[in-house]
């Protein structure tokens, strides 16, 4: 190999919504990535790793065709381009807990509308026809794909289509445009895809210290270490208490007989009501703390 081929390639969204985010995801695993000049190539300067910057509909296929080893992109973008990906090609190697948005179908207000049977006959707009069709079909219903680009909520308004599949987050857009949601095609985050179609392009061994930090990244993000004080007869009741947590580390108290000190890491969201059950249940000095850095 030579030494460019050594450096891994990795394709993220160049502008939206996973954009500042997919780097920030890298950047907390300790990649310290210059953004000069090159607008379409980022450099880590601390690890073999390039950052290529490209349209979000581009991703799936530079992972496919081995031209970027790993890319972050939506899944509802994933799926739509599917079909088009050589068998054996992109594998969806992790979820990463942001980017989360729904695809809908969405009414006119005044339309009646019970079932999606009630979608019979009628023409829908959309930027996402794979992922419509799919759903249509799942359903048994006959209706027309009009696929559009962009600006799909003002189909209806136009009398380009009499209802629309889109993206929906907070559903402003809808009810600006007079339309309401009716039901769910596909619920959407970003995923870390990488190329699997010939496994001696990138060096496995960087490939796996990457996903290692990306990894420890992900687990810190709900994890967090709770230490208390609490008496060892309670100490059963506490331990199921605690939200995915694994064996704690139990030492004594000096100075309290049956008095002992509970350290735990909870891999689970840990709320308030969490706490007044661990109050309830006898522990006392309860300390919540986030976790950095974690390599599992």
């Amino acid at each position: 190999m030579t030494d460019q081929e050594q450096r891994l390639r990795i394709a993220v969204q160049k502008k939206g919504q996973l954009a500042d985010k997919s780097l920030q995801l890298f950047e907390q695993a300790g990649l310290k990535i210059t953004r000069g000049a090159n607008d379409l190539l980022y450099r880590a300067e601390n690890f073999p790793a390039d950052f290529l910057r490209v349209r979000d509909d581009d991703i799936p296929q530079f992972v496919a065709s081995g031209a970027c080893a790993l890319g972050i992109v939506g899944e509802n973008v994933l799926q739509e381009d599917w079909p088009e990906i050589e068998a054996g090609a992109v594998d969806v190697s992790r979820p990463l807990g942001f980017g989360h948005c729904t695809l809908k179908i969405a009414v006119p207000n005044e339309m009646d509308y019970v079932s999606p049977a009630d979608l019979n006959g009628v023409s829908i707009a959309t930027s996402y026809p794979v992922l419509l069709k799919n759903y249509l079909a799942q359903n048994g219903v006959s209706a027309g794909v009009v696929e559009m680009s962009g600006a799909v909520e003002v189909a209806p308004r136009l009398k380009v289509a009499d209802v629309v599949c889109d993206l929906v987050s907070t559903g402003q857009t809808l009810a600006a445009n007079g339309l309401r949601a009716v039901e769910t095609v596909m619920k959407s985050e970003a995923v870390l895809i990488r190329h699997t179609g010939r496994k001696t392009l990138y060096p496995e061994d960087l490939l796996a210290r990457l996903l290692r930090r990306v990894d420890g990244v992900l687990a810190t993000r709900e994890t967090k270490y709770i230490m208390m004080n609490a008496p060892e007869s309670a100490l059963d009741d506490i331990i199921e208490i605690l939200p995915g947590a694994g064996a704690p580390t139990v030492t004594p108290l000096a100075g309290k007989p049956g008095q002992v000190a509970i350290h735990a890491v909870c891999q689970e969201s840990v709320f308030w009501e969490t706490l007044e059950r661990l109050k309830a249940a006898g522990s006392s000095a309860i300390l919540v703390l986030p976790i950095e850095k974690m390599m599992l």
